[in-house]
């Protein structure tokens, strides 16, 4: 294997650039991802003690892949965390230098391991609904197993098996979405490039006989997972509190039979009305309103009056007059119920309602 052009392809997968200010993760955090993964073909030479006596290689389908994750926010974008994963592809294409491409591939490659990661979240605010990309790059070390890789046809299978492990690298490029029914959970989607130094495997071979037989492979993977991660002290989303609305207040000021002059105390309870206007207050309801007596056309007009009298003196003590709504009911409404014709002192008012 090519040890210096895995080095050099890994190194260029994880360079990074300078990223802007993101948005925070705060204290300790657990995170889980699962999905798929392409482990690329790689030379399958087979050494007896190490001499190359044959040049294979091995082609692999896409696989599955999964990490689990506990990690630590410092708030300003900077994670840590280490991370346990593992990967498993089956071989699909076995290359011989006799036969070209052998029938009857078999066996299962899968890959190990714990690393270490550095993460940076970009924080774009709510731009796109709260998501958060993210960048990192990973170090650690990985186990590689091959198990009976070879061939079954006719009858007669031929297949190898070893592990062994290496040091490794990562680079990872995601998307986190915060779930707002729960505090601290946040939805991933992730891709991941990881490459390790090469292994070098002793192979245990089933038709047996053999002393000394190992390989050299290659280990580069991509993966794409989604998964979820959890923030244990993250705070709920309290909503700000809404202001209070007052309560509607009410002032009475009543008129002598048949007028709609305004009376020394009239004007006193205006003046008190005009006074509680304050926070809070967006509408005033000038109602005016008669007794019984006289005809339901005269106590209509008569009731209007009333409430325009009223409405006028809240104004000339600065009430602004598009904050004022009047309306004459003439004698319905009555806060004392009497016959047709009763002359009822309490009916004959205008009720100030602050809204």
């Amino acid at each position: 294997m090519n040890f210096k052009k895995t080095l050099l392809a890994a190194a260029a997968v994880v360079a990074l650039p300078v990223l802007a200010q993101a948005q925070p993760v705060s204290g300790l955090y657990l995170g889980a991802g699962f999905g798929g993964n392409l482990l690329m073909e790689t030379g399958f030479p087979l050494l007896i003690d190490e001499t190359e006596v044959s040049k294979h290689r091995v082609g692999f389908s896409s696989g599955y892949a999964g990490v689990l994750s506990l990690g630590w926010g410092f708030g300003n974008g900077l994670r840590v965390e280490l991370e346990g994963n593992y990967r498993s592809n089956d071989v699909s294409v076995l290359k011989t230098p006799v036969i070209g491409k052998s029938p009857g591939p078999i066996g299962t490659v899968t890959s190990y391991g714990a690393m270490a990661n550095i993460l940076y979240d970009i924080d774009l605010g709510n731009m796109w609904g709260g998501i958060t990309p993210y960048v990192g790059v990973g170090a650690g070390y990985i186990w590689h197993d091959y198990d009976k890789v070879g061939y079954s046809h006719a009858g007669f299978s031929e297949t190898f098996s070893g592990s062994a492990g290496n040091f490794g690298g990562q680079a990872i490029v995601g998307l986190s979405l915060p779930i707002s029914a729960v505090p601290g959970l946040a939805l991933t989607a992730e891709y991941r490039f990881m490459a390790t130094a090469g292994h070098k495997i002793n192979l245990t071979y089933n038709v047996g006989g053999i002393e000394g037989l190992s390989t050299d492979v290659d280990n580069f993977n991509h993966s794409l997972l989604i998964g979820l991660r959890y923030a244990f002290n993250a705070a709920p989303v309290v909503a700000a509190a809404a202001a209070p609305i007052a309560a509607a207040r009410t002032y009475l000021v009543f008129f002598d039979w048949s007028k709609a002059d305004l009376t020394d105390r009239a004007r006193q309870i205006i003046g008190e009305a005009a006074s509680a206007r304050g926070q809070g207050v967006t509408r005033i309801e000038v109602n005016g309103f008669t007794d019984r007596s006289g005809s339901d056309r005269f106590n209509q007009g008569l009731s209007e009056r009333r409430a325009n009298a009223v409405a006028a003196e809240l104004v000339r003590r600065g009430v602004p007059r598009n904050e004022i709504v009047t309306r004459g009911f003439g004698e319905a409404n009555p806060l004392i119920p009497t016959a047709d014709g009763v002359r009822e002192p309490q009916n004959r008012r205008v009720e100030i309602i602050l809204r």
